[in-house]
Protein backbone atom coordinates (compact mmCIF):
# COMPACT_ATOMS: atom_id res chain seq x y z
CA UNK A 1 0.00 0.00 0.00
CA UNK A 2 1.33 3.45 -0.86
CA UNK A 3 2.24 5.88 1.87
CA UNK A 4 -1.08 7.54 2.86
CA UNK A 5 0.73 10.66 4.06
CA UNK A 6 2.88 11.27 1.01
CA UNK A 7 -0.09 10.91 -1.37
CA UNK A 8 -2.65 13.16 0.30
CA UNK A 9 -5.00 14.44 -2.41
CA UNK A 10 -8.48 14.52 -0.89
CA UNK A 11 -9.58 11.78 -3.34
CA UNK A 12 -10.83 8.34 -2.31
CA UNK A 13 -8.25 5.55 -2.01
CA UNK A 14 -8.82 1.91 -1.27
CA UNK A 15 -7.26 1.02 2.08
CA UNK A 16 -7.19 -1.75 4.64
CA UNK A 17 -7.09 0.77 7.49
CA UNK A 18 -7.82 -0.64 10.93
CA UNK A 19 -7.72 0.82 14.42
CA UNK A 20 -3.94 0.70 14.22
CA UNK A 21 -1.06 2.80 12.98
CA UNK A 22 -2.23 2.55 9.36
CA UNK A 23 -5.49 4.23 10.31
CA UNK A 24 -3.64 6.91 12.28
CA UNK A 25 -1.70 7.83 9.15
CA UNK A 26 -4.86 7.81 7.05
CA UNK A 27 -6.62 10.22 9.40
CA UNK A 28 -3.93 12.85 8.95
CA UNK A 29 -5.05 13.13 5.33
CA UNK A 30 -8.25 14.76 6.59
CA UNK A 31 -6.48 17.32 8.78
CA UNK A 32 -4.07 18.10 5.93
CA UNK A 33 -6.98 18.70 3.55
CA UNK A 34 -8.73 20.95 6.07
CA UNK A 35 -5.57 22.92 6.75
CA UNK A 36 -4.84 23.47 3.06
CA UNK A 37 -8.40 24.59 2.36
CA UNK A 38 -8.62 27.03 5.26
CA UNK A 39 -5.12 28.43 4.78
CA UNK A 40 -6.34 29.81 1.46
CA UNK A 41 -8.45 32.24 3.56
CA UNK A 42 -5.58 33.46 5.73
CA UNK A 43 -5.79 37.18 6.42
CA UNK A 44 -9.00 37.63 4.41
CA UNK A 45 -11.04 38.71 7.43
CA UNK A 46 -13.75 36.05 6.97
CA UNK A 47 -13.64 33.53 9.79
CA UNK A 48 -16.84 31.82 8.67
CA UNK A 49 -15.50 31.16 5.17
CA UNK A 50 -12.26 29.75 6.61
CA UNK A 51 -14.18 27.49 8.99
CA UNK A 52 -16.55 26.26 6.27
CA UNK A 53 -13.68 25.51 3.89
CA UNK A 54 -11.97 23.39 6.54
CA UNK A 55 -15.15 21.51 7.45
CA UNK A 56 -16.00 20.69 3.83
CA UNK A 57 -12.46 19.49 3.07
CA UNK A 58 -12.21 17.36 6.23
CA UNK A 59 -15.61 15.80 5.58
CA UNK A 60 -14.72 15.01 1.96
CA UNK A 61 -11.57 13.18 3.01
CA UNK A 62 -13.09 11.36 5.99
CA UNK A 63 -15.75 10.00 3.64
CA UNK A 64 -13.01 8.17 1.75
CA UNK A 65 -11.25 6.60 4.73
CA UNK A 66 -11.89 2.95 5.62
CA UNK A 67 -13.89 3.47 8.80
CA UNK A 68 -17.47 3.27 10.03
CA UNK A 69 -17.25 6.52 11.93
CA UNK A 70 -19.70 8.50 14.03
CA UNK A 71 -18.97 12.12 14.91
CA UNK A 72 -19.57 12.34 18.65
CA UNK A 73 -17.76 15.63 19.32
CA UNK A 74 -18.22 17.72 16.21
CA UNK A 75 -18.87 21.15 14.78
CA UNK A 76 -22.28 21.46 16.45
CA UNK A 77 -25.74 19.92 16.34
CA UNK A 78 -27.41 18.85 13.12
CA UNK A 79 -28.94 21.97 11.63
CA UNK A 80 -26.39 24.24 13.30
CA UNK A 81 -23.37 22.87 11.41
CA UNK A 82 -23.38 22.07 7.67
CA UNK A 83 -21.23 18.95 8.04
CA UNK A 84 -19.38 16.99 10.73
CA UNK A 85 -22.24 17.62 13.14
CA UNK A 86 -22.77 15.43 16.18
CA UNK A 87 -24.21 12.08 15.17
CA UNK A 88 -23.18 12.23 11.51
CA UNK A 89 -21.77 9.03 10.07
CA UNK A 90 -18.62 9.26 7.97
CA UNK A 91 -16.25 6.85 6.28
CA UNK A 92 -16.13 4.31 3.48
CA UNK A 93 -16.72 1.31 5.74
CA UNK A 94 -14.45 -0.45 8.18
CA UNK A 95 -13.90 -0.55 11.94
CA UNK A 96 -16.47 1.27 14.08
CA UNK A 97 -14.90 4.40 15.61
CA UNK A 98 -16.04 7.55 17.36
CA UNK A 99 -14.68 10.84 16.08
CA UNK A 100 -13.90 14.15 17.78
CA UNK A 101 -13.15 16.90 15.30
CA UNK A 102 -12.36 20.58 15.12
CA UNK A 103 -11.73 21.11 11.42
CA UNK A 104 -10.37 24.57 12.17
CA UNK A 105 -9.38 25.55 15.67
CA UNK A 106 -8.77 29.26 15.37
CA UNK A 107 -11.01 30.53 12.58
CA UNK A 108 -10.53 34.06 13.89
CA UNK A 109 -6.77 33.48 13.91
CA UNK A 110 -6.84 32.53 10.23
CA UNK A 111 -9.07 35.47 9.33
CA UNK A 112 -6.61 37.85 10.99
CA UNK A 113 -3.48 36.10 9.77
CA UNK A 114 -2.40 35.17 13.29
CA UNK A 115 -0.52 32.24 14.81
CA UNK A 116 -1.32 28.75 16.14
CA UNK A 117 -4.40 27.81 14.09
CA UNK A 118 -4.70 24.09 13.36
CA UNK A 119 -7.02 21.32 12.21
CA UNK A 120 -7.47 18.42 14.64
CA UNK A 121 -9.21 15.04 14.59
CA UNK A 122 -9.20 12.30 17.21
CA UNK A 123 -10.58 8.78 16.96
CA UNK A 124 -11.48 6.33 19.70
CA UNK A 125 -13.23 3.04 20.17
CA UNK A 126 -17.04 3.34 20.39
CA UNK A 127 -18.03 5.23 23.53
CA UNK A 128 -14.50 6.49 24.01
CA UNK A 129 -15.15 10.24 24.12
CA UNK A 130 -16.95 12.38 26.64
CA UNK A 131 -19.90 13.93 24.80
CA UNK A 132 -20.28 17.43 26.22
CA UNK A 133 -22.86 20.02 25.17
CA UNK A 134 -21.62 23.22 23.50
CA UNK A 135 -20.50 24.86 26.73
CA UNK A 136 -17.31 26.06 28.37
CA UNK A 137 -14.98 23.88 30.40
CA UNK A 138 -12.64 24.90 33.21
CA UNK A 139 -9.25 23.36 32.41
CA UNK A 140 -5.85 22.85 33.91
CA UNK A 141 -3.12 20.88 32.14
CA UNK A 142 0.54 20.01 32.61
CA UNK A 143 3.01 17.74 30.87
CA UNK A 144 4.15 14.21 31.75
CA UNK A 145 7.27 15.43 33.55
CA UNK A 146 5.59 15.84 36.96
CA UNK A 147 3.96 13.27 39.26
CA UNK A 148 0.17 12.86 39.19
CA UNK A 149 -1.79 15.12 41.49
CA UNK A 150 0.70 18.00 41.58
CA UNK A 151 -1.94 20.41 40.27
CA UNK A 152 -5.67 20.33 40.89
CA UNK A 153 -8.56 22.20 39.31
CA UNK A 154 -9.99 22.96 42.75
CA UNK A 155 -6.78 24.40 44.20
CA UNK A 156 -5.98 28.10 44.19
CA UNK A 157 -3.74 29.24 41.30
CA UNK A 158 -0.98 30.18 43.73
CA UNK A 159 -1.01 26.74 45.34
CA UNK A 160 -0.91 25.02 41.94
CA UNK A 161 2.02 27.12 40.82
CA UNK A 162 3.93 26.55 44.05
CA UNK A 163 3.38 22.79 43.86
CA UNK A 164 4.31 22.66 40.19
CA UNK A 165 7.48 24.68 40.71
CA UNK A 166 8.53 22.39 43.56
CA UNK A 167 7.88 19.28 41.49
CA UNK A 168 9.90 20.66 38.57
CA UNK A 169 12.73 21.88 40.78
CA UNK A 170 12.42 25.52 39.76
CA UNK A 171 11.25 28.82 41.15
CA UNK A 172 7.66 29.98 40.60
CA UNK A 173 9.08 32.95 38.71
CA UNK A 174 10.53 30.59 36.11
CA UNK A 175 7.18 28.97 35.30
CA UNK A 176 5.42 29.92 32.06
CA UNK A 177 1.63 29.90 32.37
CA UNK A 178 -0.54 29.85 29.23
CA UNK A 179 -3.98 31.50 29.44
CA UNK A 180 -6.51 32.55 26.81
CA UNK A 181 -6.60 36.33 26.54
CA UNK A 182 -10.23 36.92 27.52
CA UNK A 183 -11.96 39.40 29.87
CA UNK A 184 -13.24 36.42 31.88
CA UNK A 185 -9.64 35.61 32.81
CA UNK A 186 -8.68 39.00 34.23
CA UNK A 187 -8.84 37.69 37.80
CA UNK A 188 -6.86 34.55 37.00
CA UNK A 189 -4.20 36.51 35.13
CA UNK A 190 -3.89 38.89 38.05
CA UNK A 191 -3.43 36.04 40.53
CA UNK A 192 -0.78 34.39 38.39
CA UNK A 193 1.12 37.63 37.98
CA UNK A 194 0.90 38.29 41.70
CA UNK A 195 2.67 34.95 42.27
CA UNK A 196 5.50 36.13 40.03
CA UNK A 197 5.06 33.53 37.28
CA UNK A 198 5.49 34.45 33.65
CA UNK A 199 2.30 34.66 31.57
CA UNK A 200 1.73 33.71 27.93
CA UNK A 201 -1.57 35.13 26.67
CA UNK A 202 -2.99 33.59 23.50
CA UNK A 203 -5.89 34.96 21.42
CA UNK A 204 -7.29 31.51 20.52
CA UNK A 205 -6.17 27.93 20.09
CA UNK A 206 -6.26 26.24 23.47
CA UNK A 207 -5.96 22.73 21.96
CA UNK A 208 -2.48 23.52 20.69
CA UNK A 209 -1.68 25.31 23.95
CA UNK A 210 -2.61 22.27 26.05
CA UNK A 211 -0.64 19.96 23.76
CA UNK A 212 2.37 22.27 24.02
CA UNK A 213 2.58 21.64 27.78
CA UNK A 214 3.44 18.00 27.01
CA UNK A 215 5.48 18.43 23.83
CA UNK A 216 9.23 18.01 24.02
CA UNK A 217 11.75 20.15 22.19
CA UNK A 218 9.68 23.30 21.60
CA UNK A 219 11.48 26.63 21.68
CA UNK A 220 8.74 28.12 23.85
CA UNK A 221 6.56 25.68 25.79
CA UNK A 222 4.24 26.54 28.69
CA UNK A 223 4.67 24.66 31.94
CA UNK A 224 0.94 24.78 32.60
CA UNK A 225 -2.31 25.74 30.90
CA UNK A 226 -5.10 27.27 32.98
CA UNK A 227 -8.49 28.76 32.27
CA UNK A 228 -11.89 28.49 30.66
CA UNK A 229 -12.30 27.29 27.07
CA UNK A 230 -14.58 25.20 24.88
CA UNK A 231 -15.63 21.79 26.18
CA UNK A 232 -15.26 20.17 22.75
CA UNK A 233 -11.71 21.51 22.53
CA UNK A 234 -11.11 20.07 25.99
CA UNK A 235 -11.99 16.59 24.75
CA UNK A 236 -9.67 16.94 21.75
CA UNK A 237 -6.84 18.15 23.97
CA UNK A 238 -7.43 15.23 26.35
CA UNK A 239 -7.18 12.81 23.41
CA UNK A 240 -3.77 14.23 22.54
CA UNK A 241 -2.57 14.11 26.15
CA UNK A 242 -3.79 10.50 26.38
CA UNK A 243 -1.22 9.70 23.70
CA UNK A 244 1.54 11.92 25.14
CA UNK A 245 1.18 11.10 28.81
CA UNK A 246 0.21 14.60 29.92
CA UNK A 247 -2.22 15.44 32.69
CA UNK A 248 -5.42 17.45 32.49
CA UNK A 249 -8.52 18.09 34.54
CA UNK A 250 -11.72 19.68 33.27
CA UNK A 251 -15.14 20.60 34.60
CA UNK A 252 -18.11 21.63 32.50
CA UNK A 253 -19.34 25.17 33.11
CA UNK A 254 -23.12 24.74 32.91
CA UNK A 255 -24.72 28.18 33.09
CA UNK A 256 -28.43 27.44 33.36
CA UNK A 257 -31.17 24.82 33.18
CA UNK A 258 -30.86 24.68 29.39
CA UNK A 259 -27.20 23.70 29.65
CA UNK A 260 -27.95 21.18 32.39
CA UNK A 261 -30.73 19.62 30.30
CA UNK A 262 -28.38 19.37 27.31
CA UNK A 263 -25.79 17.65 29.50
CA UNK A 264 -28.38 15.24 30.90
CA UNK A 265 -29.45 14.23 27.39
CA UNK A 266 -25.86 13.15 26.83
CA UNK A 267 -25.84 10.97 29.92
CA UNK A 268 -24.05 13.48 32.16
CA UNK A 269 -25.65 13.36 35.59
CA UNK A 270 -22.96 14.76 37.87
CA UNK A 271 -22.82 18.39 36.80
CA UNK A 272 -19.90 19.17 39.12
CA UNK A 273 -17.74 16.23 38.08
CA UNK A 274 -14.04 16.85 37.62
CA UNK A 275 -12.90 14.93 34.53
CA UNK A 276 -9.40 13.55 34.09
CA UNK A 277 -7.81 12.63 30.76
CA UNK A 278 -9.04 9.03 30.95
CA UNK A 279 -12.58 10.24 31.65
CA UNK A 280 -12.64 12.35 28.48
CA UNK A 281 -10.76 9.98 26.17
CA UNK A 282 -11.13 6.31 27.12
CA UNK A 283 -9.57 3.20 25.63
CA UNK A 284 -7.40 3.32 22.54
CA UNK A 285 -7.15 6.79 21.03
CA UNK A 286 -5.54 8.30 17.95
CA UNK A 287 -4.96 12.00 17.36
CA UNK A 288 -3.87 13.96 14.30
CA UNK A 289 -3.42 17.69 13.78
CA UNK A 290 -2.07 19.83 10.95
CA UNK A 291 -0.89 23.40 11.30
CA UNK A 292 -2.82 26.01 9.35
CA UNK A 293 -0.85 29.08 10.42
CA UNK A 294 2.63 29.01 12.01
CA UNK A 295 2.82 28.09 15.69
CA UNK A 296 5.09 26.81 18.41
CA UNK A 297 3.87 23.24 17.93
CA UNK A 298 3.31 23.03 14.17
CA UNK A 299 4.39 24.98 11.13
CA UNK A 300 1.63 26.45 9.01
CA UNK A 301 0.69 25.58 5.44
CA UNK A 302 3.44 26.80 3.12
CA UNK A 303 3.33 27.35 -0.62
CA UNK A 304 6.53 26.31 -2.37
CA UNK A 305 7.51 25.94 -6.02
CA UNK A 306 5.30 23.27 -7.60
CA UNK A 307 3.17 22.65 -4.54
CA UNK A 308 2.23 22.97 -0.89
CA UNK A 309 3.94 21.76 2.28
CA UNK A 310 2.07 20.81 5.45
CA UNK A 311 3.34 19.98 8.93
CA UNK A 312 1.35 17.58 11.11
CA UNK A 313 1.55 15.55 14.28
CA UNK A 314 0.14 12.02 14.55
CA UNK A 315 -0.20 10.20 17.88
CA UNK A 316 -1.37 6.81 19.18
CA UNK A 317 -2.16 6.03 22.79
CA UNK A 318 -1.41 2.31 22.39
CA UNK A 319 2.25 2.89 21.61
CA UNK A 320 2.72 6.42 22.93
CA UNK A 321 4.30 7.28 19.58
CA UNK A 322 4.28 10.93 18.52
CA UNK A 323 5.23 11.46 14.87
CA UNK A 324 5.76 14.79 13.18
CA UNK A 325 4.98 14.50 9.48
CA UNK A 326 6.07 16.96 6.81
CA UNK A 327 4.22 16.33 3.54
CA UNK A 328 4.52 17.76 0.05
CA UNK A 329 1.29 18.06 -1.94
CA UNK A 330 1.39 18.35 -5.72
CA UNK A 331 -1.58 20.37 -7.08
CA UNK A 332 -1.30 18.51 -10.37
CA UNK A 333 -2.34 15.32 -8.57
CA UNK A 334 -5.54 16.44 -6.94
CA UNK A 335 -4.89 18.86 -4.10
CA UNK A 336 -5.76 21.84 -6.33
CA UNK A 337 -9.42 21.09 -5.63
CA UNK A 338 -8.92 22.38 -2.09
CA UNK A 339 -7.57 25.70 -3.34
CA UNK A 340 -10.46 26.84 -5.50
Amino acid sequence: MSDPVATTTGECHETDARMDRNLALEVVRATEAAAIASARMMGQGDDRAADTAAIVAAHRTLACIGIDGVVTVGEGLEGDAPLLFNGQRVGAGGPRVDIAVDALEGATIVARGGLNALSAIAMAEPGGFLDPPRVYMDKIAVGPDVPPGVVDLDAAPGDNLANLAKAKGMAVGELLVCILDRPRHEGLIGEVRKCGARVMLIPDGDVSAVIATAAAGLDVAPDIYMGLGGAAEGVLAAAALKCMGGQMQGRLRLRDDKDRAAAARRGIVDFERKYAVDDMARGEVMFAATGVTPGALLQGVRRVPRGIVTHSVVMRSRSGTVRFVTAFHDPRRGVSAHLR
